[in-house]
């Protein structure tokens, strides 16, 4: 990893398995693939991913077969629920950008299901492409030709780790920012609802403790999240000249102030 830029590591799998390790926890399509690729036999549970299925880790989530279970995040529930969100805090938004990396396995089916979703809530999504943080000066000058009201960001570890500057940029168009992570919020977008990853690691060391007593990857059909999370900045929501809800408050798991 270096500038922003992340590269899958098949090397850092060779070295595991060379390792002769029980188990492998991966997090992540790179990291998941890149062991899939260097073994067969030893198990490997999955953290964090969009979608096993479309990104082509596993084939089956009831019973996924092979060496590979773990955790996956369905798109239709995570962006179904920021767009509903942002329909209730800006009921009057039409058109909805999406920041995604096209590099990334997990875009493709995140941007499918936000085009469906926001074709059921009435608005229409305008879908923006940042690989590496060189376009996204681009991308979000293409927001304003598109006169897109807000902005939705994909999970995405590239666009993640760029956070700030991305906030920053939502702020200075006035664009209320809706994204997958807390940190974007902390950075100073409007609002985030995404999976709590703790409980997804959490979930994976249970996994691992029915492997490691006998259990086979294969018969271990792969979970999808149960607890996710909302958290709204207050300051952003008043900078941006909106009121929100007491309804989404309510539901809010934290208020930044």
């Amino acid at each position: 990893m270096g500038g922003g830029e992340v590269r899958p590591a098949p090397s850092l799998g060779a070295e595991l398995v060379g390792l002769k390790v029980d188990v492998i926890v991966a997090a992540g399509p790179p990291a998941i693939q890149a062991v899939k690729e260097a073994t067969t036999t030893i198990p490997i549970v999955m953290a964090i991913v969009v979608d096993a299925v479309a990104t082509g880790l596993v084939t089956n989530l009831a019973r996924p077969e092979g060496n590979i279970t773990g955790l996956s995040i369905m798109p239709r529930e995570l962006v179904a629920r920021q767009l509903g969100l942002l329909k209730e805090v800006v009921p009057e938004v039409s058109g909805v950008a999406f920041l995604g990396n096209p590099a990334s396995p997990s875009n493709a089916p995140l941007l499918r299901e936000a085009q469906d979703a926001a074709r059921a809530l009435g608005m229409r999504l305008h879908p923006l492409a940042a690989r590496d943080p060189s376009e996204l000066d681009s991308a979000f000058a293409a927001i304003t030709m598109e006169q897109a009201g807000a902005v939705i960001v994909s999970t995405d570890t590239v666009l993640f780790i760029h956070r700030t500057r991305i906030a920053d940029l939502a702020a200075k168009r006035r664009l209320p920012l809706v994204a997958p992570a807390k940190q974007y919020v902390e950075a100073g977008g409007l609002m985030a609802d995404g999976v709590i990853v703790p409980d997804l690691y959490r979930r994976a060391a249970v996994y691992v403790d029915k492997i490691l007593k006998g259990a086979k990857p294969g018969d271990l059909p792969v979970e999808q999240p149960t607890k996710y999370e909302l958290v709204i900045n207050a300051k952003t929501a008043k900078a941006l000249g909106l009121t929100v809800p007491q309804s989404v408050l309510m539901r809010a798991d934290h208020v930044i102030e």
